[in-house]
């Protein structure tokens, strides 16, 4: 799979927190006088969470008690709630909170708590992914993961392209424009790329697409012609000899921003970090963001849940919708770096600076209209099941040189037998 935001940040917390786990009559963790909250590193701010620690606003007497899990997330907040014993007062869920859809009924329905009066403040989609099919707002609103189009002035200029942002954009408008500019861009420095790997093209396109995997009724339409489509074109990148084969995971992922031979990338907005921030220090100055060829998109960002155990659902909602609140979300992305839900952030000072690394470039302008454009998309809970297989046959194209059709084809028979097992089909 790609990497992602949040695979890297949990890569540097090797252990997970003690007592997580145990045996005991309370269904709720912690004390009377604190709401416990579970997340992973590098989700909230820091500041934030201290402020919380030593008191919920608005509730004397009451304060956070936060708990920073490095490993095994999702596992250790299900079994929790399994053993309906022991279990937060809030949670932090990822992108994949569709999978905690078939226990919604361990958490509270955010609606009832007053979340619609504060609906209006979000982007319409982000909030709309923490519903569940049957209405009930599960997840509140965090960041999100706007999509554009990274690349570095300089290998551009060597091919003769003209670096500006909107100019860029004009010339790459969907992606067979943007392969042909692969193309020049390789012609003129040999042994350019413009993806990391193959499944990043297959991600990233499918993070544009309105519509996905599954219906909200239930229907696979997994093998339909827009998922062939972001497949196909996955493969024609790879067979134009424009992906940097860095399989996710490998050595070679960040060797390829370090050394130069990444030098366009669609990309989700926390890449920037993960990426030329951290891999590639020395090329500040040299990177710019513009319109991502085939449109808008999103890949990424995260929620949080009051679960049914909660020792004061009224105060807990307080907290997360304070801490999720456009001036505190602007904060937040300063430090971890999350990029808001809320539009009326996008206009912060903490956000709209010149951005010394992207060439004094506000980039939070693209990534904003990107974020306000993005159609959205129905993510189901058997999304990861499907998108695997889809992904494992992908890098055995690439890697191993596996007929396209014949990995399609082994994908479809994949999921088929896992959907049935689950019992989605």
């Amino acid at each position: 799979m790609p990497l992602s935001r949040r695979t890297f940040l949990a890569a540097g917390a090797a252990a997970a927190a003690a007592g997580l786990t145990g045996c005991g009559s309370r269904s709720s963790l912690g004390a009377a006088n604190e709401l416990s909250m579970w997340t992973w590193v590098g989700s909230v701010n820091d500041d934030l969470i201290g402020q919380a620690e030593k008191g919920i606003p608005g509730y004397d007497g009451l304060k956070l008690s936060m708990t920073r899990i490095g490993s095994n997330y999702k596992t250790k907040v299900l079994t929790a709630l399994a053993g309906k014993s022991l279990v937060p007062d809030i949670v932090a869920v990822n992108d994949d909170v569709a999978t905690y859809f078939p226990n919604a009924d361990q958490f509270h329905d955010l609606y009832e708590l007053g979340a619609k009066e504060r609906e209006s403040d979000f982007l319409p989609w982000k909030w709309k992914l923490g519903v569940t099919p049957q209405n009930k707002m599960m997840a509140y609103p965090m960041d999100t993961g706007p999509t554009a189009l990274f690349y570095r002035t300089d290998i551009f200029e060597k091919a003769g392209i003209d670096i500006d942002p909107a100019a860029v954009a004009a010339q790459a408008p969907d992606w067979d424009t943007y392969i042909a500019l692969g193309k020049k861009l390789k012609q003129a420095v040999p042994g350019s790329s413009i993806t990391d790997n193959v499944n990043s093209i297959f991600a990233y396109r499918m993070a544009q697409q309105p519509k996905r995997y599954m219906t909200v009724d239930g229907q696979y339409i997994g093998d339909q012609d827009h998922v062939r489509e972001a497949f196909d074109l996955a493969v024609r990148v790879v067979k134009e000899g424009l992906s940097a084969n860095a399989q996710s995971g490998s050595t070679d992922a960040d060797a390829v921003v370090t050394n130069g031979k990444l030098v366009a990338f669609n990309a989700a907005v926390w890449w920037a970090q993960l990426g030329p921030k951290n891999a590639a220090p020395k090329t500040k100055g040299l990177w710019r963001v513009t319109a991502a060829p085939g449109g808008p998109g999103n890949r990424g960002g995260s929620f949080l849940a009051i679960t049914k155990y909660c020792k004061n659902p009224q105060a807990a909602f307080a907290f997360i919708s304070w801490l999720e609140s456009a001036q505190n979300q602007a904060q937040a992305f300063l430090d971890p770096v999350l990029f808001p839900s809320t539009p009326a952030s996008y206009t912060d000072p903490r956000l709209s600076a010149p951005d010394e690394f992207f060439g004094g470039q506000r980039i939070v302008d693209v990534f904003a209209e990107s974020a306000k454009k993005y159609p959205g998309a129905y993510f189901s809970p058997y999304d990861s099941i499907i998108g695997s297989p889809l992904s494992a046959q992908l890098v055995n194209v690439e890697t191993a040189g596996k007929s396209p059709d014949l990995a399609w084809s082994d994908a479809q028979h994949q999921i088929e037998r896992e959907l049935t097992r689950a019992g989605a089909i």
